[in-house]
């Protein structure tokens, strides 16, 4: 590099050019400012700086009197770091050293528009942006910090605000995926350090709401009971003023399977598998209703992808070999249906998107990719149709204001111009999307309570503030179970999923 530099500033000064960057000199450099403009300017600049900076304590070092390249470096020779071992592929960074140091310290997480960092925009805290998070890594791997630091409770803290919405993945403009470099820490964490039941419980919650919806009236009861809400906030560490959704009578599955025959109008154009997730088949069955009837409108024979778990909340709560175990399995299912191009859909952002983002890094293998190759979101999927032509809905006139957020995994991975394109398909709608980042909720972080005041602090910078704005007259359409349950809970309005805001005006 200083070869490099050396050479480049004599081409620049022997053509009058400037050594000077978008961000000026500083330090980088600040070391060729003397070269460039020659000894005399060179100490008036010093002059300059004497006179109005005596004691040299204003941003010392930047410009004038740099240290040589060689110094103050970040990642000097000696530099060493271990890395953990991974269960998600880390290759594309080296390992998982590599992937923490992407971080430049530019500090573009800092910011306070967009969705990144949701609990720095909270609580302006450098430990809580994702520069403050790598840095901490970084330090504890290279043994900046005292041996053992990676696995102590002073690093959880740190990380625990994290809520892994991804937005670092897109909006870094070094592509730090501090959500999963979150995931592997709480894995190599909870090795050493015991695993709460709360963890295990969120974790597994297909398994409770599969046990939860053979007695869906009674457990509904009891949870919203003065012992339920004991049992939620003492063993479960749930905040008093949050209430678990409740579980539907009539599961989604049970629905589809009671049903006689399709209702595609005509000649079918073709199939597709729904994926039916934990969320829309235990808690929200009209969500999957309302996009079998959607589909079946467009011209597509719906079959239903009855796979196991995403494996999201494993992800979330670091139970990564648990998480790969179910990866594996619904590959085997799924693979079935990408393999005949049929196109696997999904309503639920994190869910379905696990499929394109952490399948194939879990499994590793040519079926992973074809699944994740085959995966689209509903409102991709209508989108696409649209695009191409190919989407023969007919809408009445019907009338609505909607306004819409977009879930954090969706932002990240796909952007919400799928979602906007789809509700602005009935000619009656006036569609406007909410400036707002993440909604604070974040699967089951927002029901936790040591997080409660800050997943509320997210909610009132933008998201809050701009349903109440709007009035009664806007409909709120979501895309994430979470974003649903968040506004329901923060402003007392209804929100509903895209594909049921949608129907309502299929004719």
């Amino acid at each position: 590099m200083i070869s490099i530099g050396e050479e480049i500033s004599d081409l620049v000064k022997e053509f009058g050019g400037s050594m000077s960057g978008e961000h000026g000199d500083g330090i980088v450099r600040g070391v060729w400012t003397e070269k460039m403009f020659g000894p005399e300017i060179y100490q008036a600049f010093r002059d300059l700086k004497s006179t109005f900076d005596p004691q040299g304590i204003m941003n010392p070092g930047k410009i004038i009197d740099c240290p040589p390249m060689r110094e103050n470096l970040r990642y000097g020779s000696e530099y060493r770091a271990d890395s953990l071992i991974p269960t998600l592929d880390f290759s594309i960074d080296t390992d998982y050293a590599g992937a923490v140091e992407m971080c430049n310290g530019m500090g573009a997480c800092r910011k306070l528009t967009g969705t990144m960092c949701p609990s720095f925009m909270a609580t302006r805290d450098e430990e809580h942006s994702t520069r403050g998070r790598a840095n901490l890594l970084r330090a504890a791997l290279s043994g900046k910090l005292p041996e053992g630091t990676i696995t102590d409770q002073r690093l959880y803290q740190a990380m625990d605000l994290c809520l892994e919405c991804k937005a670092c993945k897109s909006e870094c403009e070094s592509g730090v995926d501090m959500a999963k470099l979150k995931y592997e820490f709480l894995d190599n964490y909870y090795k050493t350090n015991k695993r709460p039941f709360r963890n295990k419980f969120f974790a597994q919650i297909a398994r409770y709401s599969r046990m939860g919806s053979r007695f869906a009236p009674l457990a509904n009861l009891g949870a919203s009971t003065p012992v339920g809400k004991f049992f939620s906030s003492v063993i479960l560490g749930v905040h008093p003023n949050r209430q678990l959704p409740k579980l539907a009578t009539t599961t989604f599955s049970q629905w589809f399977n009671y049903r006689h025959t399709s209702r595609v109008r005509g000649t079918p154009k073709g199939s597709v598998a729904l994926f039916n997730d934990t969320f829309m088949n235990y808690n929200y069955p009209e969500i999957g209703i309302a996009a079998v009837e959607l589909l079946e409108a467009a011209g597509y024979r719906v079959q239903l992808a009855e796979a196991e778990c995403c494996g999201r909340p494993m992800i979330s709560k670091g139970m990564l070999e648990d998480a790969a175990s179910f990866a594996r399995y619904n590959v085997d299912r799924l693979y079935a249906f990408a393999d005949q191009g049929v196109p696997i859909i999904g309503c639920e952002p994190s869910c379905l998107l696990t499929f394109r983002d952490e399948y194939p890094e879990f499994c590793r293998d040519g079926r992973a990719a074809k699944v994740a190759e085959h995966s689209y979101l509903i409102d991709e999927f209508l989108a696409m149709l649209h695009e191409r032509g190919e989407l023969d809905l007919e809408f009445t006139d019907l009338r609505k204001k909607v306004l819409f957020h977009g879930h954090c995994h969706e932002k990240s991975l796909v952007g919400t111009s799928p979602s906007m394109a789809a509700l602005n398909l009935p000619p009656g709608y006036e569609v406007e999307l909410i400036n707002s980042g993440c909604c604070g909720m974040a699967g089951s972080f927002g029901f936790e309570k040591e997080h409660y005041d800050i997943s509320m602090s997210i909610g009132e910078q933008a998201l809050f503030p701009t349903i109440r704005e709007r009035g009664t007259e806007w409909e709120v359409a979501v895309m994430g179970v979470s974003c649903r349950q968040q506004v329901e809970h923060g402003t007392g309005r209804p929100a509903r999923h895209l594909v049921e805001v949608l129907r309502d005006a299929i004719a």
